[in-house]
């Protein structure tokens, strides 16, 4: 047998409707709220994302390249051709002109320079140690003699009895100090409780009513609709997004449909036959010409170049003569010729 509590009249085994454990008023609010916000987000998310790809595209096509151009390159080359080598005169400028000479005045001036105070000092520690044993030495006779001694007859002959008269006074005048004490202590006890309950009756327990019947469901009131329009930006918002996809694929297949299909029909079906009739008709043949015209005008500077020296040997030998030229060395090598011919004969076998 179920004992536990069925809520709104249901089955045990049946959940609670949303809508049923939020309340009426959540229902009331909800509806109207959504379509209020659905109406206001829906072109608000469609202009934001519309910004948005314009600003990707304005970033991707002029922004990055113009700041490259006017940021970036200037500042490599800056860092580069300027920054890095003054850096490296700096540098070496401060290892000459302050790292060198500091460690050679650390080296050879001031180490030495401290070893000397530092026996020096050494010397006048000992002799300041010694002064001040023997002034401890002497000024603690004088203390022990001079302060101890009378100061300890002093507190057991005069302090000590004067002592116990005023202990023994100082105990009677606590004694009152703790009666007046209890008396205050009575009164502030009763004027607090007073102010208590009057203060509760004055101001906590209509505060608590006041919180209690009229403030808390106020509150309640307003995070349910503050929740309720929180919940419906939210989903308007999303509702925004799918449109604003949808309106955003639309406007792409129509762009593909009127501009990139039929471009790049244009470019496979006209163009690109074009292009190669016009490389295999036109460009080739001229760059086939155009080669064997330049091939026949190297050959022509070539002979004009070959005639034009000959044409100097022949004026040189004519106003000059012959020039001596070396005497060939016999190395026991065939010729070029010889080489080639092996001799008289053409083969090995027909050789003399």
């Amino acid at each position: 047998m179920r004992l536990e509590k069925t809520p709104y009249g249901g089955s045990p085994g049946e959940p609670v409707r949303q809508s049923e454990a939020e309340g009426c008023l959540t229902v009331a609010i909800r509806i109207p709220v959504r379509i209020v916000a659905l109406v206001v987000v829906v072109p608000v998310r469609l202009a934001w994302d519309a910004l948005v790809v314009a600003g990707r595209f304005l970033r991707d096509t002029v922004l990055r390249p113009l700041g490259r151009v006017l940021f970036v390159w200037p500042a490599v080359g800056v860092w580069r051709y300027v920054l890095v080598p003054l850096g490296r005169g700096a540098a070496w400028l401060g290892n000459v002109l302050l790292v060198v000479p500091a460690v050679w005045l650390y080296r050879w001036v001031l180490t030495p320079v401290g070893h000397a105070l530092t026996w020096a000092a050494l010397g006048i520690g000992a002799g300041l140690a010694a002064a001040g044993r023997g002034l401890y030495a002497a000024g603690a006779w004088l203390g022990r003699y001079l302060v101890a001694l009378p100061a300890a007859w002093l507190y057991r002959w005069v302090l000590t009895p004067v002592g116990h008269v005023l202990a023994r006074c100082g105990r009677g005048l606590a004694w009152c100090a703790r009666a007046v004490a209890r008396g205050l202590a009575a009164v502030v006890a009763g004027v607090g409780t007073a102010l208590y309950w009057t203060a509760r009756i004055l101001l906590v327990i209509p505060s608590v009513a006041l919180w209690r019947w009229v403030l808390a469901p106020v509150g309640r009131g307003l995070a349910v609709v503050g929740r309720e329009i929180g919940d419906a930006l939210a989903h308007a918002w999303r509702i925004a997004g799918h449109l604003s996809l949808a309106v955003g694929r639309g406007v792409a297949a129509v762009l593909r449909w009127l501009v990139a299909d039929p471009a790049r029909w244009v470019y496979r079906t006209l163009l690109t036959p074009a292009g190669h009739l016009v490389r295999d008709v036109l460009w080739r043949p001229l760059a086939e010409a155009s080669r064997g015209a330049g091939r026949a005008v190297r050959r022509a500077l070539d002979a004009a170049r070959l005639s034009a020296r000959q044409a100097r040997a022949d004026v040189r030998r004519a106003l000059f003569g012959e020039p001596a030229g070396k005497q060939a060395v016999a190395r026991g090598e065939p010729s070029a010729a010889e080489a080639r011919t092996l001799g008289s004969s053409t083969t090995a076998l027909t050789k003399d």
